[in-house]
């Protein structure tokens, strides 16, 4: 196969699982890095999970930068937008996280459709679509949007939220828009392919660590990494996703379910697991000293769903069970020594 895939945010979690997926398929992989010094790592990294590493080439990318994207995109037949920034504790200041999100997404969308690729893939969140409705609904499909100005849209959900609707309106507006889709999943959880857990997995490395005696009362939804860069490919692939967003999920669990899996894969660090759920009163009286808490606290109480049919079509099948996706993380965090 010839045909050429840019990967932005080759070396994130998700970054790299989308990358091994399309050079198993066969695909020249060219991945955006914002230093070429991580480079080897990476391409080591993806070498020991199984991939065929001579198909794939590394460009330096910075999403608040306008130079390289002309020559990044020269050749390439598809776009894999993955990069944006993610944070757990909220910055001060919310352009911090949503300028750099917008322009990014915005830069990539601009070059890829400057350079005439075939389809633009980009990975949006859950964010996008289930926060600002003031618990008027609870489940929640692709053609729902997050609405801003909400006491529950912190920094990061306006900042998914604006850069997927950036791509959308550039799309349109170059009258393209069955050429883009766009990945909604929640959290991302799975087998790590290297020893770095980011952020996606740093809630589990926590887990196992002992740190959390107790929970808050949140709850998430839940999917595994595998799916997310499958479901990546299949709409790059597939003509009929095309103009589409998909949502993607294996359930909707608290705190306290993960911490069940997690030791159910972890047997000997069971004890660590959290204990109780803290009442709501007892978070509230923490969260202006704990940045992290004070930052979810609109979480409380809420079990946000999503439909799951998007990616069953996609993929044609059901999605990994969260269970098995949390003890992949474990198991992985732990062969990897980082807990």
């Amino acid at each position: 196969m010839t045909e050429t895939v840019l990967v932005t945010g080759i070396s994130g979690f998700l970054g790299g699982h989308v990358a091994l997926q399309l050079l198993q398929k066969g695909y020249r992989v060219r991945g955006s890095l914002r230093s070429l010094g991580r480079a080897d790592k990476v391409r080591q990294t993806l070498a020991a999970a199984g991939a065929d590493t001579t198909s794939l080439e590394f460009v330096a990318l910075d999403l608040m930068k306008d130079e390289g994207w002309d020559e990044a995109m020269a050749g390439v037949t598809y776009l894999q937008h993955v990069a944006s920034p993610f944070v757990t504790v909220m910055p001060k200041d919310r352009n911090e996280l949503i300028r750099p999100a917008v322009e990014g997404t915005t830069r990539a969308v601009r070059a890829a459709l400057k350079a005439g690729v075939k389809r633009i893939v980009v990975t949006s969140s859950f964010a996008a679509i289930g926060y600002g409705w003031s618990g008027a609904k609870s489940h929640f499909t692709a053609d729902d949007w997050t609405k801003h100005g909400e006491a529950d849209v912190n920094a990061y959900i306006e900042s998914k939220t604006r850069a997927e609707q950036a791509a959308w309106d550039l799309m349109r507006e170059a009258g393209r828009e069955q050429d883009l889709a766009t990945i909604n999943p929640g959290m991302i959880v799975g087998p790590l392919l290297d020893e770095d857990p980011g952020t996606s997995a740093s809630l589990v490395v926590d887990a196992l660590k002992g740190r959390f005696p107790a929970v808050p009362n949140i709850s998430m939804v839940f999917v595994d990494v595998r799916d997310v860069a499958a479901m990546h490919v299949a709409a790059m692939e597939k003509p009929e996703a095309g103009g589409q967003r998909f949502p993607a999920t294996a359930g909707t669990y608290s705190l306290m379910d993960m911490g069940r899996m997690i030791g159910r894969a972890v047997p000997e660090r069971a004890g660590r697991m959290p204990k109780f759920v803290l009442p709501d009163w007892v978070v509230h009286l923490a969260a202006p000293f704990v940045p992290d808490v004070r930052s979810n606290i609109a979480e409380l109480g809420s079990r946000r769903t999503v439909d799951e049919q998007p990616l069953r079509d996609l993929l044609g099948r059901h999605a990994i069970p969260a269970d098995e996706a949390v003890a992949a993380t474990a198991r992985s965090v732990m062969a990897n020594h980082l807990a």
